[in-house]
């Protein structure tokens, strides 16, 4: 998901309910390229196509499909091998055809949820995440000007997601994307182009990405046959090595990793939560991905770097209750639900920072701002991923009756089309670009959760 720098937001008074910005923040986009985000998208799985706000106005998916039934009653949608769509007379035997194998792929898997609501949106998450998926396996945070680019974070959430709701095949591809992204000093850049080709600006890469891709391929482990999973592991264990090096070589004498540009790509002066948790994350899952692999050296090595680090974030962020900086001069910031299942084992303290800090951040319309540093840019709108963060954290953590009226409140956002967007405004309408897949990946592990299907988390061996 884009970083929150440089972006001119604009609200679109003629289609309220799909009130967007018209450039991603953090794309430092010039005025003359900017065009309206997408609110929906058609797919057929090997190309996309954004779905703009004027022809979704009225227009409805058919079920279980990313065919677009337009306010006339016609149908339009991306044919198979086409990278343009075409409209077509509703019942159009192509398009028939494209529509019952989305459903037989939904069918293949699960789609969570406990009331036709919840299961709705689940559904319609889980076919933007596949729209949004390459066949190379990146994924697009979304796909408006800005946002057609691969984060590692934000893919390694979609496998994780993918892998927890029994599609496998997408799970493991992106964990292949990542792999063959890897930079060879073990670090991934902060956004990749979607043909792998490498990054399309020159901005910071971020640390976090190295606790991300191995949390979410122990992730998809848990999930695997257990009859292929370790020779699959193998073809991945390289990029598991490269990165938890680079991870345990990181951390500094007091156990903590150096400052870097947060999950926001916002450069902090002093070492984050935001990075230090994902990474703590990381070296657990590496550990155990190790023994799996029958790498006790690994395992060893990589399980004492993670308690230096845990030990590091007791001594200097737990103190603060998990604020955005370790100096503390930063506020506090949704990444303290990273210290949460299904991330990290929650230490003591932990669920009265999550309620302090979800208190700090509520906003009136009902969802979260990222942060309360008065220092960063976030403006008044909450933002999706922060807030869904939190019920996925009270989910995995035993508290349904926190978690699921705060999920309830993100997937009540949908835009008209019923996609998750990127922001919901002062005014509770969804704003910016739409489906974002970080927002999706979130709530469909909450909806896991909540379903009563305890996600696993990395162990923190002693």
């Amino acid at each position: 998901m884009p970083g929150v720098l440089g972006c001119w937001a604009v609200a679109t008074a003629a289609f309220a309910s799909f009130a967007v910005p018209l450039c991603p923040v953090g794309s430092h986009a010039p005025l003359s390229a900017l065009v309206a985000p997408t609110v929906g998208l058609l797919s057929n799985t090997t190309a996309a196509e954004g779905v703009p706000p004027a022809v979704a106005e009225g227009a409805r998916y058919v079920e279980g499909s990313n065919v677009l039934r337009l306010a006339s009653g016609r149908w339009k949608y991306l044919p198979a091998g086409r990278k343009a769509s075409l409209v077509v007379a509703d019942g159009h035997p192509p398009a028939v055809r494209q529509i019952a194998q989305s459903r037989a792929w939904l069918a293949s898997g699960r789609v969570p949820g406990r009331s036709p609501a919840q299961r709705a949106a689940a559904e319609r998450a889980l076919l933007a995440m596949r729209a949004l998926l390459r066949p190379n396996g990146a994924v697009a945070a979304g796909w408006s000007t800005g946002w057609q680019y691969s984060w590692p974070r934000d893919s390694s959430f979609a496998s994780a997601a993918f892998a927890h709701t029994g599609h496998d095949a997408e799970a493991y591809r992106i964990l292949r994307y990542s792999a063959a992204t890897q930079r060879a000093d073990g670090t991934w850049e902060a956004r990749t182009k979607l043909d792998a080709s490498g990054p399309p600006d020159g901005r910071w890469w971020q640390l976090d990405a190295n606790g991300w891709v191995p949390w979410a391929t122990w992730q998809w482990y848990q999930t695997a046959a257990s009859d292929t999973r370790r020779l699959r592991l193998a073809a991945l264990y390289p990029m598991i090595r490269r990165a938890a090096d680079r991870a345990a070589a990181s951390l500094r004498a007091d156990g903590l990793p150096p400052a870097s540009p947060d999950y926001w790509e916002l450069m902090t002066a002093t070492t984050n939560i935001g990075t230090a948790a994902p990474l703590l994350a990381g070296l657990n899952a590496s550990a155990d991905l190790a023994r799996e692999a029958n790498r006790p050296d690994d395992a060893a090595r990589w399980a004492r770097a993670a308690r230096r680090l845990s030990a590091g974030i007791s001594a200097r962020f737990a103190p603060l209750g998990y604020q955005r900086t370790v100096d503390g001069q930063h506020g506090r910031d949704s990444a303290v639900t990273f210290m949460a299942p299904p991330f990290n084992t929650a230490p003591a303290g932990l669920p009265g920072a999550l309620d302090a800090t979800y208190r700090a951040l509520l906003l009136p319309n009902g969802g979260l701002t990222p942060g309360n540093d008065a220092t960063a840019p976030w403006g008044g709108n909450a933002w999706t991923p922060s807030t869904a963060l939190f019920a996925l954290a009270w989910a995995a953590t035993g508290r349904p009756a926190k978690a699921g009226p705060v999920l309830d409140w993100v997937l009540a956002k949908r835009n008209a089309l019923g996609e998750l967007p990127e922001k919901v405004d002062k005014e509770g309408r969804p704003a910016s670009v739409a489906p974002l897949a970080w927002t999706g990946s979130i709530a469909l592990l909450a909806l896991v959760a909540l379903d009563g299907t305890a996600l696993p988390t990395p162990p923190l061996r002693s």
